[in-house]
């Protein structure tokens, strides 16, 4: 469910003739929500999570979580897996008083149309998502010729919360069937976003880092691959 804010305001013509406004009270008044959840209302539900920096994501049974890295082996995105689907999550940061999931939908949409694919907007169980079908690249297999596009049905799923936005991809059987679709939801609803208090650019994404131990295999990795020549595996830890 979507956050809500209500931000006082200072009267604009008494500003302008000068007449010192009355002190107020600096409040945010935010509605009840059942998650995706800010670290600040986070509930006492016993649900263990992965902390990844500003996301923690919830460690349910039969899900795989893996952690995408880039060459300098920073965490860039988390995918979590079950079964055949997957759901990809990033977290973005966003306006005090706005949010942005209508402009990044309209977005969205125009983009999946521009390749090929088609993305409507349909009723979901966070408020408004995209449904349909992108075109996406298979990674190249070794040895292999280069793969073809390929049509996808997919889900986009999107929050705004106080300060940072939520987007989540399903990709899979549950982009398509409900019931193949509640765990990767569940999932999406558990999540807890950590936005901090440093300020950052509309849109950038918020940052991602590995737990301790899968910090630790990928430095024993990377020392080795330094030692016999060959890059370290980013490592994925499960859930």
């Amino acid at each position: 469910m979507p956050f809500g804010r209500r931000r006082n305001r200072i009267d604009r013509t008494l500003r302008e003739r000068g007449v010192p406004p009355e002190p107020q009270h600096r409040e945010r008044d935010v509605e009840e929500t059942t998650g995706p959840y800010d670290e600040s209302d986070v509930p006492d539900d016993g649900t263990p999570r992965v902390d990844l920096g500003a996301l923690r994501l919830p460690a349910l049974a039969g899900t795989e979580l893996r952690v995408d890295l880039n060459q300098q082996q920073k965490v860039i995105g988390a995918t979590l897996r079950y079964g055949d689907s997957v759901l990809q999550l990033s977290a973005f940061a966003a306006p005090r008083a706005a949010g942005i999931w209508d402009d990044v939908r309209a977005e969205l949409a125009r983009s999946a149309s521009g390749q090929g694919g088609r993305l409507q907007e349909v009723d979901g169980p966070f408020g408004p998502e995209l449904s349909g079908t992108v075109v996406v690249t298979p990674p190249a297999q070794p040895g292999g010729p280069p793969p073809k596009p390929v049509r996808r049905a997919a889900r986009f799923l999107g929050v705004d919360g106080p300060r940072w936005f939520l987007r989540g991809m399903i990709s899979g059987p549950a982009a398509e069937s409900p019931e193949a679709a509640a765990v990767l939801e569940d999932v999406f609803r558990r999540v807890v976003v950590v936005r901090g208090t440093q300020p950052m650019p509309v849109r950038e994404q918020l940052p991602l880092t590995l737990p301790p131990q899968a910090a630790e295999q990928l430095a024993r990795q990377q020392q080795a691959g330094q030692q016999q020549g060959r890059p370290a595996t980013p490592p994925g830890p499960t859930a």
